[in-house]
């Protein structure tokens, strides 16, 4: 149930940012760049960092959407929910199993990060560019889950489909186009 009164109580975020469009233009920019843009992760794995910072941060709502959207890009289902709940156990290659640890890490105890997790990540074939792009993801993930929390925003499982689904369609560029309607 949305917090904002203006809105309607079932409120998506794209009706948030259809009623603050100033903002999310750039937000949206930015979440464009970042997931879509040259990196050393595939955009399947950056959605797949997103939807894993979501899930641990319990926000169903960003962790459904960029769950179907990674998906969509490549990534086994059933794999974020194994990596959510234990992520040592969890059918995560071994290449990126550091580097959601060290995300996970960044996200429950920011104020612990050490050289040696940042190694770990490096040790894994991964360049300082890779681990950049990791903390980036990991940091908007955060600002979105509290934004979309301190909000109020909600969504069942029907709606995390269709907005995943539209999201691996269109990418955050093409989200922006809505902002108008």
């Amino acid at each position: 149930m949305s917090y904002l009164k203006s809105l309607p109580a079932e409120t998506t975020l794209l009706q948030v940012f259809r009623a603050h469009p100033e903002p999310a233009k750039h937000l949206l920019a930015f979440h464009e760049t970042l997931l879509r843009g040259d990196s050393p992760f595939t955009t399947g794995e950056r959605e797949m960092i997103a939807a894993y910072v979501s899930g641990l941060n319990s926000c169903d709502y960003c962790h459904g959407i960029h769950t179907v959207t990674a998906e969509a890009f490549g990534v086994p289902a059933g794999l974020l929910e194994a990596a959510v709940a234990d992520l040592d156990n969890a059918p995560v290659s071994d290449k990126l199993k550091p580097v959601l640890a060290y995300v996970g890490k960044l996200t429950r105890t920011p104020s612990r990060m050490t050289e040696a997790d940042a190694e770990a990540v490096f040790a894994a074939g991964w360049d300082e560019n890779a681990l950049h792009d990791a903390v980036l993801v990991c940091a908007l993930f955060n600002f979105m889950n509290r934004m979309v929390e301190g909000i109020g925003i909600k969504a069942d499982a029907a709606y995390a489909t269709e907005s995943g689904e539209r999201l691996a369609e269109v990418g955050y560029a093409g989200l922006a186009k809505f902002l108008d309607e």
